[in-house]
């Protein structure tokens, strides 16, 4: 990729800041990570109130180091235009709307199987 020379124009592209949302942000267990991590986290990505159920109820549990993998995906999924994204870390999918910077919905390996993913428009493996 090549790097933009012209100040003006490498300021638009830029990812904006997205407004924080009702949806609740990132978390992950008790003690893998500092609480400045999920702070800082909270302002990058969000997980919808359907993905943190997925997340529990599968017993996903990212530590902070998966989290900024899964940062780097969205990140390079949004500079390649990418809508909405499955990102596949380890052995857990996380469908993530790129544009929104917001976890959808989270798929461990048990529940890969067999299953089918629609209205994506890129995978990111991290």
């Amino acid at each position: 990729m090549s790097t933009i020379a012209n100040a003006k124009i490498q300021q638009l592209v830029q990812p904006t800041p997205v407004a924080p949302t009702r949806n609740a942000p990132v978390t992950s267990t008790p003690g893998t990570a500092s609480t400045d991590f999920q702070n800082v986290l909270a302002d990058r990505l969000k997980v919808s109130g359907h993905a943190q159920t997925r997340l529990a109820s599968r017993d996903i549990q990212l530590d902070s180091g998966q989290w900024e993998r899964v940062l780097d995906g969205v990140d390079r999924a949004a500079t390649k235009g990418a809508r909405e994204s499955l990102v596949l870390i380890d052995d857990v999918a996380l469908l993530v709307s790129v544009k929104n910077r917001t976890v959808i919905t989270a798929v461990d390996q048990a529940n890969l199987k067999e299953n089918v993913f629609t209205n994506i428009d890129s995978a990111v493996i991290v």
